[in-house]
């Protein structure tokens, strides 16, 4: 009995931890190819942070819709084109890789970029304010 209960606790866990590994819907890329990316003229470009940060320097043509805010999802989904590819950038690549998580999740083809705006800046990128 008590083999058969530490077979049966170990096919669940297994189960568990099975559904629970999911592969990200978005890639998440480094300066080099993020800047490649947004050169096409296809790509809709996203600064997910507070306009406080986004007023301080944005990378060109970049659109602010702050992720932290509760209208985050309808003002993309008013706002981006779900035909066209989503650049998303934050300050260091967190906030952007959950922008990133939920937009994937409504059908947006997303790109995050990797170590954020201070990556951008110190691989020498200019920014615009």
């Amino acid at each position: 009995m008590r083999s058969f209960l530490k077979i049966l606790v170990n096919l669940l866990a297994g189960a568990a931890l099975t559904g629970c590994s999911t592969s990200k819907a978005f890639d998440t890329v480094d300066v080099s190819s993020f800047e490649k990316t947004i050169q096409k003229g296809d790509v809709q470009l996203v600064d997910v942070r507070s306009m406080e940060e986004y007023l301080e320097g944005h990378i060109s043509r970049a659109k602010l819709i702050d992720v932290t805010k509760s209208d985050f999802m309808p003002t993309c989904e008013q706002t981006l084109r779900k035909d066209k590819p989503v650049a998303v950038y934050c300050r260091s690549g967190r906030r952007s890789a959950m922008a990133a998580g939920q937009l994937a999740k409504k059908g947006y083809k997303v790109v995050n970029l990797e170590g954020g705006i201070l990556a951008w800046k110190d691989a020498g990128y200019s920014i615009e304010k």
